[in-house]
């Protein structure tokens, strides 16, 4: 069962934030890749490619995890954790293209057969802010 995401969260789905999506292999072991992500309503979407390793992955085992930092602000974060609840076509690239003009300032520039939409409800999320001023050295 999902839970409503805190505004701090959503706030860091909603903006230019790329996550990172933990998916476990065939063999137990954990496999992380930079991710767009999309939202609707408390839910979390990714567009990928359904025979990709993430597709694959998550079609054999559901459950997810995903980081997400701040991109103007690294120390503002937010953990989470949920399943896969849905594959959803996205023919005409609708929900890929609004990612994609959120991210890059215009649509996603390919289009592929196997493309899908991950609908994953999350069931656990941690934000935090740690007062610290990111200044690499």
């Amino acid at each position: 069962m999902g839970i409503a995401l805190s505004a701090d969260v959503k706030a860091l789905l909603d903006g230019p934030n790329l996550a990172h999506l933990a998916t476990v292999l065939r063999d137990g072991s954990p496999h992380a890749t930079p991710v767009w992500v999309g939202r609707e309503g408390d839910r979390v979407l990714l567009g990928i490619g359904d025979d990709s390793l993430k597709g694959r992955s998550t079609r054999r085992e559901p459950r997810v995890a995903l980081s997400i930092v701040d991109v103007a602000d690294p120390y503002r974060m937010a953990a989470l954790r949920g399943r896969v609840v849905e594959r959803r076509a996205d023919p005409d690239f609708a929900v890929k293209d609004a990612m994609s003009v959120k991210y890059t300032g215009r649509p996603f520039p390919w289009r592929y057969p196997h493309g899908v939409i991950l609908v994953i409800e999350v069931e656990r999320a941690r934000y935090q802010r740690i007062p610290l001023e990111h200044r690499p050295g």
